[in-house]
């Protein structure tokens, strides 16, 4: 492979794996403020355990979310330095945002949060939590604004002399349809993910450690289950809305993610497709009829472009070249995304119906073991659908990295060399790996560990002299 590929690779990879914290660190920090705004209008101290318990997990997961994030942006000048100098004016704005204002603003406050339990008054404590959570979506939206520009550029022009696309209406690149729409999809699942790390967590409890908190985790397994549940459904809504602006921006990579080769209306969707091995064609397929045509268009009868007749329209307007992307990735991703989303939401509902009136799951029973191995991928399966949702994103607007502006082949460094590159990723991927290690680590001793013993700190210190504290 040349540079460009491998660049690619090492791109993909440190990616998918930052974004591995990034959907819990978003939807665990709300979860959290709702825990502790529970105990702070109700008192009832299992709110206060479960805010503790699940604050330590959110704390290990943002500070592995921090450590990976950093070497997003090292990457952008050592592998795509024609990338950077095109898309810099364009995307310095939301960066620098996010940094000053979001990722600070998460920082800050948090720090509060995590010292100030018996230093600040109860309700400007809460606080502290509440405007963590606000923070982390600040940071997905000026992130994603940033990404929703590369798949559908706006607010910008051309400079000839300097050969750099330039900024002309920031407010433009920050309502973007795409991204208007992308960042509620995407919170959206990072709800589903968290709230599936909640519910198997406290699941496992009452089924390993019965008779030990087993009111606070009851409520736990509910309260993340209901919200992955609920979460299913936003994405269900969000991604309809999502798929119609695809086709909209990006009809390639709408024909893409369904094999569609021919113009057709209406148009099918594919259940299963078997392809040739270059995904040039289709050999066999399993369609539903017109179900495509209502997806990508709000009607039964719509009109979806093909991935041939794409191809030629490209070419005309683009020039000669390959513009359909890697059609069994794209498709397949597409397909992963859904499924898996779909069966965590499955077994979330499977742990609400075993705790139904009342019950809590036997130990030592067959349904109980396959509960129990239902719980280990629960947490896991929305992070997968999250990343395989990123790969179609980014696969399925190949060859361009900037669409229809710039295309991927002539966005890497030229001073990069292949050598140079393949090291890094070796380095990145060996110490991304030794990273995956210490925070699974980390995630089950503490997630083993149980409820703390606590009790409610006073209203006001009385203390005042006494040294700020870890508080767990």
């Amino acid at each position: 492979m040349d540079a460009t590929e491998l660049a690619r690779w090492q791109f993909g990879i440190t990616t998918v794996y930052h974004f591995l914290f990034v959907p819990i660190t978003i939807g665990l920090s709300f979860l959290v403020a709702g825990l502790q705004t529970a105990w702070s209008r109700t008192g009832n101290e299992k709110w206060l355990k479960l805010t503790k318990f699940y604050g330590k997990l959110l704390l290990i997961n943002f500070a592995m979310g921090v450590v990976t994030g950093l070497v997003q942006e090292f990457q952008f000048g050592m592998n795509w330095s024609v990338y950077s100098r095109f898309v810099g004016d364009i995307f310095g704005a939301p960066l620098a945002l996010e940094a000053l204002l979001a990722f600070f603003l998460e920082s800050t406050f948090l720090g509060l949060w995590i010292f100030g339990w018996d230093k600040l008054p109860k309700r400007i404590h809460l606080a502290c939590i509440w405007i963590v959570a606000v923070g982390t979506v600040l940071s997905a939206a000026f992130i994603l604004a940033a990404n929703s520009w590369m798949q559908n550029p706006v607010g910008f022009r051309i400079n000839p002399e300097r050969g750099r696309a330039e900024l002309t209406d920031f407010g433009a690149v920050l309502t973007n349809k795409v991204a208007l729409i992308t960042l509620p999809h995407t919170v959206t699942g990072a709800f589903l993910t968290a709230g599936a790390l909640m519910a198997a967590v406290a699941m496992w409890h009452l089924v390993r450690r019965p008779g030990r908190d087993t009111e606070a985790f009851r409520s736990a397994v509910k309260l993340g289950s209901w919200t992955s549940l609920v979460a299913m459904a936003l994405l269900f809504i969000t991604g309809d809305i999502q798929g119609k602006i695809m086709t909209e921006v990006q009809p390639m990579k709408m024909a893409a993610a369904e094999a569609l080769y021919t113009t057709e209306q209406p148009a099918p969707f594919s259940l299963f497709t078997i392809g040739t091995l270059d995904g040039s064609r289709p050999v066999w397929s399993l369609d539903v009829p017109r179900l495509l045509s209502f997806l990508a268009t709000g009607t039964f009868d719509g009109r979806v472009q093909g991935i041939n007749d794409l191809q030629a329209e490209y070419a005309a307007r683009f020039g000669p070249g390959e513009y359909k992307p890697n059609i069994p990735v794209t498709y397949w991703s597409f397909r992963l995304m859904i499924g898996l989303g779909v069966l965590a939401a499955l077994l979330a509902l499977w742990s609400l119906w075993s705790i139904r009136k009342g019950r809590s799951p036997a130990p030592g029973r067959r349904s109980t073991r396959f509960l129990m191995w239902g719980m280990i991928a629960l947490p896991l399966l929305p992070l997968a659908a999250n990343s395989f949702g990123w790969i179609f994103t980014e696969m399925g607007r190949q060859p361009w990295i900037v669409f229809s502006q710039m295309k991927t082949a002539i966005a890497a460094s030229p001073s990069a060399s292949s050598g140079d590159v393949i090291t890094s990723l070796v380095v990145y991927t060996l110490l991304y790996g030794a990273l995956a290690v210490v925070e699974v680590g980390l995630l089950v001793h503490y997630a083993r560990a149980g409820l703390p013993d606590v009790a409610p700190p006073p209203e006001t210190a009385s203390d005042e002299d006494r040294p700020l504290a870890f508080a767990y």
